[in-house]
């Protein structure tokens, strides 16, 4: 059965004192097992040396009997051993001598063959009253006549000692398990009083005063580093939740700008009596609005599916030179529009494997990106590089470049930069943060350098190995999604 406590203190605390009890059990067991053969080898030892000093003071009889002489005296014994009992047997089974201690009580009866022939035997044995006897044996020649001599002592003294250290251990451990038990509880508590502080600490941040943080009051125990790991949950969390609100209210900006030109146009023309000629050019510029939120929601559909990690890359062998060359000409209308040059160049032999319509989106966002912001007659560079097993994408615009301030945030969704990424020139600011994401997908990189006095060079940095793979789930095929 398992113990459960919705506290953690009582938890530890009585894990503590199980562990203490069963130490202390161990304890009081080796004890006491020490105890006794301690006091039982003392005894054998005291057994030994009282019987051979009897064994110089036997004498026999002329009928055959064996007595002690008068000049021998019993010995002074420690208070805990009782009186000596002794007994001398023949060889044949035959007893001859019984001190008075004994009286009429044997001390195991006929010797066992080979009882105490090489050296001393020693056994317990009981006597018939019940009392309990540590038995000392050897063979003995007395007047060349074979004998075996037995002294044993009541073991009574030992256990009446051995019972009281049970004993005081059975009260005393009651005791000291409560002592320890109730220490075991106060160091729990103080222990664990910083989690406390901490959980009421982290129950009053919310949604609403997510830059509040955890105190760390010692940053270098335990409890400190979990202080630290949350604050750095906390600081990703509060992160992302700002991402989730600018991404949102950019998002409604972005969608109400071609909503409300929309409506503005239909309402304007709905006023006016006009040739049919009016009416096509007010819903050309409503088709033109529609498209443009049409691509927005697109891209937004792009983004969510990605985040949720929703889209199935479809990997092929490709060549990538040929490639680029497809990609450029579908925005050469565009380039020549403001008399602008693609020059595609590099490595003929460079093969990666990559899902194409990903792959194809990443490059025109890149290429999209440096027509727009390139001036007219500018020259726009596809370049197309290998290196051991990195193949390096890299598009190079004329524009008039990005400020060290932007550069890390470029690939931030909806983020424009004021004068050189404006609403007016660009689109949405979704297409650098899809770009990044497809080439991450492919476990490369996409890295930005300007150069002086002008220009970007976006490079994206792919492997000739196979890149990560998103995890199949049942969505539609990217190609369907970024048409």
């Amino acid at each position: 059965m398992t113990f459960r406590s919705q506290n953690v203190r009582t938890r530890l605390t009585v894990w503590y004192i199980a562990v203490l009890a069963a130490a202390l059990v161990i304890y009081a067991g080796t004890s006491s097992t020490v105890l006794v053969l301690q006091l039982r080898g003392e005894l054998d030892r005291l057994a030994i040396e009282d019987l051979e000093t009897v064994e110089g003071f036997l004498s026999v009889a002329p009928d055959g009997s064996v007595s002690l002489r008068n000049d021998y005296h019993d010995h002074p014994y420690p208070a805990e051993v009782q009186q000596r009992l002794m007994e001398v047997w023949s060889a044949d089974g035959k007893l001859l001598y019984r001190n008075e201690a004994l009286g009429g009580r044997a001390l195991g009866g006929p010797p066992i063959p080979g009882e105490g022939v090489n050296s001393y035997s020693q056994r317990s044995i009981r006597l018939a009253d019940g009392t309990p006897v540590r038995l000392i044996s050897r063979h003995h020649l007395l007047e060349r006549r074979a004998t075996v001599i037995r002294v044993g002592f009541s073991e009574q003294p030992l256990w009446a000692r051995f019972w009281q250290m049970v004993i005081g251990l059975i009260i005393g451990l009651p005791v000291a398990l409560g002592l320890a038990g109730l220490g075991g509880y106060f160091l729990a508590r103080k222990a664990l009083s910083p989690i406390d502080r901490m959980a009421r600490r982290a129950h009053e941040i919310n949604a609403e005063h997510l830059g509040e943080r955890l105190d760390v009051e010692n940053p270098s125990d335990e409890l400190g580093r979990l202080a630290a790991a949350f604050n750095q949950t906390l600081a990703r969390i509060e992160l992302s939740f700002e991402q989730l609100r600018r991404f949102t209210s950019d998002a409604s900006h972005e969608l109400r700008t071609p909503l409300t030109a929309i409506r503005v146009v239909g309402e304007v023309g709905l006023r006016e009596q006009a040739a049919p000629e009016h009416y096509r050019e007010v819903i050309g510029s409503m088709l033109e609005e529609a498209g443009r939120l049409t691509r927005l929601v697109d891209s937004l559909l792009t983004i969510s599916r990605a985040d949720a990690g929703q889209i199935r890359l479809v990997l092929t062998e490709m060549e990538l030179l040929p490639f680029l060359r497809e990609v450029s000409a579908l925005l050469e209308v565009l380039a020549e529009e403001k008399a602008q040059q693609i020059a595609v160049s590099g490595d003929a032999g460079a093969r990666v494997r990559a899902d194409r319509g990903i792959l194809r989106q990443v490059l025109i966002n890149l290429l999209d990106n440096a027509v727009k912001y390139s001036p007219a007659g500018g020259l726009i560079s596809l370049r197309l590089r290998t290196a051991g097993r990195t193949v390096t994408v890299e598009v190079q615009d004329a524009g008039p470049g990005i400020a060290p301030e932007h550069r890390a945030r470029v690939f931030d969704r909806f983020y424009r930069v004021d004068e050189a990424r404006s609403r007016e020139a660009g689109g949405a600011g979704l297409g650098l943060a899809i770009a990044k994401w497809g080439a991450e997908a492919h476990g490369g990189r996409i890295e930005l350098e300007c150069p002086a006095p002008g220009g970007c060079i976006f490079r994206l940095v792919l492997s000739a190995e196979e890149p990560l793979v998103i995890p199949e789930q049942n969505f539609r095929e990217p190609s369907e999604i970024l048409q």
